[in-house]
């Protein structure tokens, strides 16, 4: 049995709608709720940090696990600074498209074609994921991350944009700074699955 934390323990930062932590909201399998989406219910994100999804098929990441819960902006970027900013592996992330996007996560450089990559797409990302970065564009940190803008890849089934794309090199900090201010760009969203990075290297990837 997956050991669990207790929503307290894993989110002491943030506070919680009571109704939506009630018996009802429970026997409901409703996800507890950020006490911001009380009132503005404009933007907002399921937050499920350790499980990745194969194919619709839940699989573990990281024990103890997390719960599932629903955050606004402020507190999904607050929890997700948190994680990137210490992540030690190499990231490629792409911008997401604001008007299209449902869901924003991590896939591990040996799911790739178990999540449902085309082979393609999986072996552009898995090259650049081996090439050599240089230092961090805005500080002189080693570069973890690749950072590929929506203009430089509008799609993921581009193979010959993400081989070819001019990428921004950026370490940990810079790296979570850019994939968060792209959320913020968004003036509205329901995110429905967001999760955050494991392992040695992988990709963020949307649709």
């Amino acid at each position: 049995m997956t050991q669990r934390m207790r929503l307290e323990q894993a989110y002491p930062e943030i506070r919680f709608r009571w109704r939506s932590r009630n018996w009802w909201a429970r026997l409901s399998r409703m996800p507890p709720e950020c006490e911001h989406l009380e009132t503005d219910g404009a933007w907002m994100a399921t937050f499920i940090p350790d499980t990745l999804y194969l194919r619709g098929k839940a699989s573990v990441r990281r024990r103890p696990v997390r719960p599932e819960v629903s955050l606004c902006l402020t507190c999904l970027r607050c929890e997700m600074e948190k994680e990137l900013r210490h992540f030690s592996g190499r990231v490629i992330a792409f911008e997401p498209d604001s008007a299209e996007f449902t869901q924003y996560f991590f896939l591990g450089s040996g799911e790739f074609s178990a999540a449902g990559l085309q082979p393609e797409v999986a072996n552009a990302i898995s090259r650049r994921l081996d090439q050599p970065m240089d230092a961090c564009a805005s500080c002189d940190r080693p570069a973890t991350w690749l950072w590929f803008p929506r203009d430089e890849v509008p799609s993921l089934d581009d193979v010959s944009r993400i081989a070819m794309a001019r990428a921004e090199t950026l370490c940990s900090v810079h790296g979570s700074q850019k994939l968060l201010e792209s959320f913020a760009r968004t003036p509205d969203a329901n995110l429905f699955y967001v999760n955050v990075p494991y392992g040695e290297s992988g990709a963020y990837v949307w649709i």
